[in-house]
């Protein structure tokens, strides 16, 4: 079935005329929609179009994860080497066996320092630890360095964002380089996303859209001081739709890994559910352990973000969008449309 332009927007429109951020839908190499809808900056009245970048919040967990695995490639990491010979800080609690596939996986059992198994206020967070002080991976560890494991390594999976702050930490002690540096010379830079990469919130560059949440008698805030103020290794990056295409044709092309990697990225590893489960920094869904689609979600005040890739019919939609939410109902009524023939 050739995928229509017209029938995409159509069903947009019907589900959430409220929606604002951009959608994408790619087939193949060619770009078949694209477009921006609402504000990316709501005082100035500056609308959203296919070439404004937005904050992805934990979609961005795949660029550590990509990271990690190019030093396993080079021999400089093990699959099996563990956290607390990598990383030289104080972790009273933390079982000695944690590995770097546990943490890549979620399913290292250590404890987060925002658990989404019983949390779900993130914004509450930063009234004791401003988000301003926030610049790096090591600025987190005093929110959960300190607290007890969950559960025994490998026991099950569990959803965690210290994990990934832990697995930047990782890349920090073998590379003797920030994450940030790191990441952007060894993923963004070679995948060719141009318009990508970790930006301080209080000075966001040209052509990036503001996140807003919702207040009191239907007004309109910024998120300046509801995440973190520079991007963590557990997400906060910002990215444009044409960039997330770039970055699934290098991955899938093999130019940010061995094609051994990238199977083993994309290989269920960890299962949440029948139908969810999860490789290395990237989610599966899946029927009976049959991966039909591979993706990586976001979500945070005022960021909503979703790309996913359906290989069977080699077709990527990516839903950016700037306030809470914004990307499941348009991720729903579009989904059963792309897996359709």
């Amino acid at each position: 079935m050739t995928l229509n332009p017209e029938t995409i927007a159509q069903l947009i429109n019907g589900v959430t005329p409220e929606f604002t951020g951009v959608v994408s839908v790619h087939e193949g190499e060619n770009a078949i929609f694209a477009q921006g809808y609402g504000y990316a900056n709501r005082a100035e009245r500056l609308p959203n179009t296919p070439e404004t970048r937005f904050g992805v919040a934990s979609g961005s967990k795949i660029f550590t994860a990509i990271a990690i695995l190019q030093l396993v490639e080079q021999g400089r990491l093990g699959f099996d080497s563990r956290l607390l010979e990598l990383v030289k800080a104080d972790f009273p609690h933390f079982d000695p066996g944690i590995t770097v596939h546990h943490l890549l996986t979620h399913t290292s059992g250590a404890p987060d320092y925002f658990d989404e198994e019983f949390m779900d206020d993130f914004e509450a967070m930063w009234k004791e630890v401003p988000v301003y002080t926030l610049h790096g991976p090591r600025d987190l560890l005093p929110l959960f360095q300190h607290q007890p494991m969950k559960f025994a390594p490998g026991m099950r999976f569990s959803y965690n964002n210290g994990g990934y702050v832990l697995l930047g930490l990782i890349i920090e002690a073998v590379t003797g380089q920030r994450y940030v540096d790191y990441v952007t010379e060894n993923v963004l830079v070679p995948a060719g996303m141009v318009n990508t990469g970790y930006f301080p919130m209080h000075a966001l560059p040209e052509h990036t859209a503001y996140g807003y949440i919702e207040g009191e008698n239907g007004s309109w805030v910024t998120n300046i001081f509801a995440v973190p103020a520079f991007g963590q290794p557990d997400g906060g990056a910002f990215t444009t739709a044409a960039d997330m295409a770039r970055f699934w044709d290098a991955l899938r092309q093999h130019r940010l890994l061995v094609p051994e990697m990238v199977a083993r990225m994309l290989t269920l590893q960890a299962t949440e559910d029948d139908s969810n489960g999860y490789g290395y920094g990237v989610w599966l869904k899946h029927q009976a352990g049959v991966v039909n689609a591979f993706y990586v979600v976001g979500e945070d005040p005022g960021v909503s973000f979703l790309s996913r890739v359906y290989p069977a019919t080699n077709r990527l939609l990516t839903i950016l969008g700037n306030t809470d939410s914004a990307a499941w109902p348009v991720a729903r009524a579009l989904e059963p449309y792309l897996t359709s023939g």
